[in-house]
């Protein structure tokens, strides 16, 4: 893992528009405690599902499409490493 990009999802998650990640999810590693989406703690996404998620939003999550695809899978990696180190 690139430890500069970790780092810039790390920053991303807890800024993030249209909405901060940390603001709906838990997240041990952020210091997120969002009581409105899923604990990804407890959910350990995958890549593969955090992608698609923020391509398409679900329930009260928005869609992150146009997101700098950088910026998108910089969350993308912090969030695997974070939840399943």
């Amino acid at each position: 893992d690139d430890a500069a990009q970790l780092e810039q999802g790390k920053i991303l998650f807890g800024s993030a528009q249209p909405i901060a990640c940390a603001v709906c999810h838990t997240l041990a590693d952020a210091g997120a405690v969002g009581p409105i989406g899923p604990d990804l703690d407890e959910l350990k996404p995958d890549a593969d599902r955090i992608r698609k998620t923020m391509m398409t939003g679900i329930g009260a999550m928005p869609s992150f499409e146009t997101m700098d695809e950088a910026d998108r899978e910089a969350i993308i990696a912090y969030v695997v490493k974070a939840t399943n180190n």
